[in-house]
């Protein structure tokens, strides 16, 4: 039976890794190809969906190399420190790991390195991308006319893109000045959320602490005066505002 990567409990460590198959008897006949069904057709839904919205794949970061003591942000997980790289060896291959800790989650994750890039992992963001990401905030919101559970996955798959562009615009349709509508409470936690993110990132390149970036973040955010908010269409175009016709 194929070994399943091990996962350390006590030390909330996770594995990356996936563990080879066994080699299939000699005299086995190759498995027929498995037949996979279309799921049915849900009533007013794009084919291919499945009822979530269509999302663009995560770009794969570039090319990097990591050492001991780099920031580093993980797309599903936020900024992290590379603690240690060794070589290790996993369900008897030998593999050359990038443990990455997250001190607020407790949480240890090893990557490898061979996996890095397509997994995500990337340095910090310069300071002049992170300068457009907050520039991003002054925009207007722009949001789509469609069911808000739709309109939160695609929240929710920004946020977890670790792109700190996708993850302004989140905060940025999704901010409420003084005498604007309260948020419900699923667009608060996912509002939150993308705070968090930046913030995290933005502590990291300042050099100071979370709490003190969330400060900084949300005093930039009431600076900020906007106009009405963008209305857009299931596929993103923008929707004229409608206008009373004189009588």
């Amino acid at each position: 039976m194929p070994t399943k990567p091990a996962i350390d409990p006590a030390t909330d460590t996770v594995d990356e890794t996936v563990a080879a198959p066994a080699p299939a008897p000699v005299s086995a006949k190759p498995a027929p190809e498995p037949q996979f069904r279309s799921p049915p057709k849900m009533p007013g839904h794009m084919p291919g969906m499945h009822g979530r919205p269509q999302i663009a794949p995560r770009a794969m970061a570039a090319k990097e190399d990591f050492v001991e003591g780099d920031y580093v942000v993980y797309p599903t997980h936020g900024v992290g420190k590379v603690e240690r790289i060794a070589t290790e060896e996993i369900a008897g291959h030998k593999l050359e790991l990038i443990h990455i800790t997250f001190e607020e989650n407790r949480m240890t994750l090893r990557v490898p390195v061979a996996k890095a890039r397509t997994a995500g992992l990337r340095k910090l963001a310069t300071r002049k991308l992170f300068d457009d990401a907050l520039a991003l905030l002054k925009g207007r919101a722009r949001i789509k006319r469609t069911m808000w559970s739709r309109r939160a996955q695609e929240y929710e798959a920004k946020i977890n893109s670790g792109d700190p562009m996708a993850i302004a615009e989140v905060v940025r349709d999704l901010h409420r000045n003084a005498g604007q509508p309260d948020q419900s409470f699923s667009e608060r936690q996912i509002y939150e959320a993308a705070m968090d993110r930046l913030a995290a990132e933005m502590a990291a390149l300042d050099g100071t602490d979370k709490a003190t970036a969330v400060v900084k973040l949300a005093d930039y955010l009431k600076s900020i005066v906007k106009g009405a908010a963008v209305e857009l269409d299931a596929e993103g175009a923008e929707v004229e505002p409608e206008t009373e016709e004189a009588e």
